[in-house]
């Protein structure tokens, strides 16, 4: 196998034979060499699509250093792995987000931050909502105006990456002295406009501000939205004209954390408030809007229809812990936390009529899905499908992929196989393509059997016929997080060509 590599990374993290931590080993297990590697030293299963134009780009928390106390998998470094696809020829490579506390870390060979289950460990300052941990960047990643921004959850600098080599250029030189409370995910970007809409939720007040960046990477509307108090959102949902912000009653306990304390708790006497503002509105313009109490990873989409504004995702409808069987097994408890089938979490639609106020929510599913994922072109826009990810049992991997038909109710799977585990898939639509679901849907998966890791494409309107082509990678890569699909013309900036019929194709 030909490849490029960087001599210069210190990588220093247990074999895993050398630890009991289940976030280290296994599907999770860190990765610490950076490659390139055209398609010609790639094995190719059947033929990459010729009408298949673009980067997929897919983030995760890969640990470089041994770490400082209790690991927890949202405490690693951010490292980008993308497969480039250039009129049937591919092209492989991933790298370390080379962020403030990867390098610092790298010049002291040892961790240098606490992670999210110890932050009063710190000892030096730190990012995010609550300032003390690393700035990994290992959470989202998403193009917008000729590059890639990976983030962190709670809020981190803007990282700016070549979305082609993975360089690492730094913190936006534009914009990044202007957000203080940095950029939280998930941002969300319009094709059609080129704007770039974000949020952040620091533990001061007003406890969120919320911001649009313009195509030209300009930030034009940057407003601070007044909360009750501190609350610990993930994502936000766009329209056409709208923005949805959410104030959730899944928050750190507002006492203890006035002590430094920080301990998650569900509010279920608080009802949820989503808050619709226009585009460029600001805090008086919010109108809140009350429903069921629960809590919200991560949306599908959101969208206009008439008076009514409709936000679609998934639902934890139980967010409370359930208990383990041994309170002092802190891998349990992590284990617990983000086992898909303890908070229920499924897909669900939430109506909010802007004239008369009235709210409509229901579920669209009972079965356990996330990470909920729609064409770039539709996203703000009324849309047909979905594109869901199926959570094993017990277990933070994904064993399939589902898609959902919103118009007709009905829905397909596809389930990747025994020990065959996937990420974030994302929906890149074919070169000319004439309706919503004329794309493929591609993913990395990793076989645990084999201790392979393949790049898959799916036909995105029979994926239950599996893959059309399947790329081996040259290394197994760590389990993930989020990824983005990043078309052709949009590499070099906000640039994307729209074909003649496709506002024919989104009223249809």
């Amino acid at each position: 196998m030909m490849y490029e590599v960087d001599d210069t990374l210190f990588i220093s993290v247990p074999a895993e034979d050398e630890t009991d931590n289940p976030w280290l080993k296994g599907a999770f297990r860190p990765q610490g060499r950076e490659y390139s590697v055209s398609g010609e030293h790639l094995k190719i299963i059947g033929k990459v699509p010729d009408d298949l134009n673009g980067i997929y780009i897919r983030n995760s928390h890969n640990n470089a250093q041994m770490p400082m106390g209790i690991y927890h998998p949202f405490d690693g470094d951010g490292m980008l792995h993308a497969m480039r696809f250039d009129a049937g020829k591919v092209e492989y490579r991933n790298k370390f987000v080379r962020t403030t506390g990867f390098l610092a870390e790298q010049g002291a060979k040892k961790s240098l931050w606490p992670g999210i289950l110890q932050p009063n460990n710190y000892q030096r300052r730190g990012w995010g909502s609550m300032g003390v941990m690393k700035d990994n960047a290992g959470t989202d990643v998403i193009a917008h105006a000729g590059h890639v921004i990976a983030s962190m959850s709670q809020g981190s600098e803007p990282w700016c990456l070549s979305p082609t080599t993975l360089e690492t250029f730094g913190v936006n030189k534009n914009w990044a002295s202007m957000v203080p409370d940095g950029l939280a995910s998930h941002y969300k970007v319009d094709n059609e406009t080129g704007d770039m809409i974000f949020f952040n939720y620091p533990e001061k007040a007003p406890f969120m501000n919320y911001g649009v960046i313009n195509r030209d990477d300009k930030m034009v509307h940057y407003v601070p939205i007044e909360l009750p108090g501190a609350r610990w959102p993930h994502d936000l949902g766009m329209t056409k004209n709208y923005s949805i912000l959410h104030d959730l009653p899944y928050f750190y306990n507002p006492e203890m954390l006035r002590n430094g304390t920080r301990k998650l708790e569900f509010h279920k006497e608080m009802p949820s408030r989503f808050g619709i503002i226009p585009r460029f509105g600001r805090t008086e313009d919010v109108r809140w809007f009350e429903a069921k109490p629960c809590w919200v990873m991560h949306l599908s989409n959101c969208f206009e229809d008439g008076d009514w504004v409709v936000q679609d995702g998934c639902i934890w409808d139980n967010p409370v812990k359930p208990p383990v069987d041994d309170p002092n097994d802190v891998y349990a408890k992590i284990a617990r936390q983000l086992d898909k089938q303890a908070t229920h979490t499924h897909m669900y639609r939430w109506m909010f009529n802007m004239r008369t106020g009235e709210v409509k929510e229901f579920s669209l599913d009972d079965e356990v899905t996330e990470f909920p994922i729609v064409s770039n072109d539709f996203v703000g826009l009324k849309n047909r499908y979905s594109y869901n990810s199926i959570f094993s049992s017990h277990d933070w991997v994904m064993d399939g992929l589902k898609r959902y038909d919103l118009f007709s109710n009905t829905a397909v799977r596809y389930e990747y196989g025994p020990g065959r585990f996937g990420s974030e898939v994302c929906v890149a639509m074919k070169d000319g393509f004439t309706y919503e679901d004329d794309a493929y849907v591609v993913t990395f998966l990793n076989d645990m059997v084999q201790d392979q890791s393949e790049c898959v494409i799916f036909d995105a309107a029979h994926i239950e016929a599996g893959p059309v082509c399947t790329i081996i990678l040259p290394e197994r890569i760590s389990a993930g997080t989020h990824a983005c699909w990043v078309e052709a013309d949009r590499i070099d900036g906000e640039n994307r060509q729209l074909t003649d019929n496709y506002w024919e194709i989104n009223a249809n």
